[in-house]
């Protein structure tokens, strides 16, 4: 059995942050990566996620104010350190930060809100590189501290899902080890032994 989207699903990878170039997608694919992205199972249709766009002059200024609260936070940072958060969002044309926005509801638990994000953040990924864009997601430490969030633009109750950096590529990814599929399924045997 073949279909060109499995093969599309199995040969998604992702691209080192560094090696993402200009240009990177328009306002009309940001539009199309978005719309797809908020397809996702969403329990009470609630929607709690939103996306943050980091592109231009902010990818700049975010990165001064992460390494002005990393020197805070750590004292006077080595120059490659300074240099390493002064970058961290404008190494790709464009970052999107997917970002967990839990409502409130008496039926539906926040972890799941939680996962609704992952989700809509693999969704996302998957568009761009569906409309030809290499990607890489990641969080770092700035996402754990409620500073790091509040420069970022995330209220208080919202968490970072992640960073998706997107740019073009024009090689063929790295691969990776990845687990052997055989090993993570079995059929289900009856209540677990406890």
């Amino acid at each position: 059995m073949t279909s060109p989207i499995i093969d599309f699903l199995l040969a998604r990878r992702s691209v080192p942050i560094a090696e993402l170039r200009a240009p990177g997608p328009g306002d009309d694919e940001i539009a199309t990566m978005i719309e797809v992205a908020s397809r996702v199972p969403d329990h009470g249709r609630l929607a709690p996620w939103r996306f943050i766009l980091y592109r231009g002059e902010a990818q700049i200024e975010v990165g001064k104010k992460l390494a002005a609260l990393a020197e805070q936070r750590e004292g006077p940072l080595p120059d490659a350190r300074h240099e390493q958060e002064l970058t961290r969002f404008s190494r790709a044309p464009l970052v999107i930060g997917v970002v967990s926005s839990p409502k409130e509801s008496a039926k539906i638990p926040q972890w799941e809100m939680f996962l609704s994000g992952g989700l809509a953040a693999m969704s996302l990924i998957l568009a761009a590189n569906a409309l030809g864009y290499g990607t890489n997601m990641i969080t770092n430490w700035y996402s754990d501290v409620p500073e790091g969030r509040a420069i970022l633009g995330l209220s208080p109750q919202e968490r970072v899902v992640g960073f998706v950096h997107i740019g073009t590529y024009n090689d063929v990814p790295p691969q990776r080890q990845r687990p052997d599929p055989a090993t993570l399924y079995a059929d289900y045997s009856g209540p677990f032994a406890g």
